[in-house]
């Protein structure tokens, strides 16, 4: 069981690359239209979380991945139910609590991301319910506002037989951000992972391994240059925490340094860190 809450603070960046396209606006990078902002979403980290874990754990008992294209979901929940030797629903119109409860504790035994993010199981005639999860992630905004630039590129491989035989250059475009450094707050509620999920020790341990390490296996062409700037986790010394989350978030500063205007590189913030903490908290910096 988890002894102690956790908040914390992540910065990553960007460099020549798109974070999180948004799909309603021909996949470019997601922008507030209003202050310039960027915004990176929280189901975006998460996937890359679930991704480094089904990657390191390779299908390890207990660490299996839900959230992920494979199998159907409905299938997983049926495959709880025959684990379990449970009866499944075959009216649809509802289910009987205790078996869905006995599904939902094999689901969160199972599947790594349930006991940490949570999920909605209760689809089908085989539900596991409706898990909440003890570890939540906010959007990731940019400390500054980004500009998007399109590139047009071209590529000399041809589509099909006509577009060969006409000799034209096929042409195509990307999206992406020159440089943004971006801020993330997350919460570890032991209170309700040691209530619901059985969330322990060793999966947070491997939450922070996953959030240091996952842009170094997520590479490609289109997400540029993505690195780690630091991650400043708030450990309480109780189940429900010694301090506020406002009170703990103004202990990292990340601010423009004088003189640049347009910040195009790492170096050109200041990242602050107070680490007088309050009582009952202490910070780990990775």
């Amino acid at each position: 069981m988890l002894q102690n809450k956790y908040d914390f603070i992540y910065l990553f960046d960007v460099t020549n690359g798109n974070p999180n396209g948004d799909p309603d606006a021909g996949n470019e990078p997601r922008m507030d239209a209003e202050t310039g902002i960027g915004y990176v979403t929280d189901v975006c980290l998460k996937r890359k979380v679930r991704n480094y874990i089904d990657l390191v754990k390779n299908g390890e008992p207990g660490y299996n991945i839900l959230i992920k294209n494979d199998k159907p979901l409905n299938e997983k929940f049926r495959a709880a139910y025959e684990a379990e030797g449970l009866e499944p629903d075959k009216t649809k119109k509802g289910t009987n609590p205790a078996n869905e409860w006995k599904a939902q504790q094999f689901m969160c035994r199972n599947y790594y991301d349930v006991r940490t993010f949570g999920a909605v199981m209760s689809t089908g005639e085989n539900s596991c319910g409706i898990v909440r999860g003890p570890v939540q992630f906010s959007f990731a905004d940019s400390i500054s506002p980004i500009s998007i630039n399109t590139v047009t590129i071209t590529r000399q491989a041809k589509t099909d037989s006509k577009r060969a035989e006409k000799g034209d250059t096929e042409m195509g475009n990307k999206s992406l951000v020159p440089y943004g450094l971006y801020r993330m707050s997350g919460h570890v509620s032991a209170a309700l992972a040691n209530k619901q999920t059985g969330l322990s020790e060793e999966d947070v341990e491997l939450l922070w391994k996953a959030l240091v390490n996952m842009f170094d296996e997520d590479r490609s062409a289109a997400r540029g240059d993505m690195e780690v700037r630091g991650l400043y986790v708030f450990k309480h010394d109780n189940v429900l925490g010694n301090a506020r989350f406002p009170e703990l978030d103004k202990k990292i500063s990340v601010t423009l340094k004088e003189g640049v205007i347009v910040p195009r590189k790492f170096d050109d913030y200041d990242v602050k860190v107070d680490t007088d903490m309050p009582e009952g908290v202490t910070m780990l910096q990775y």
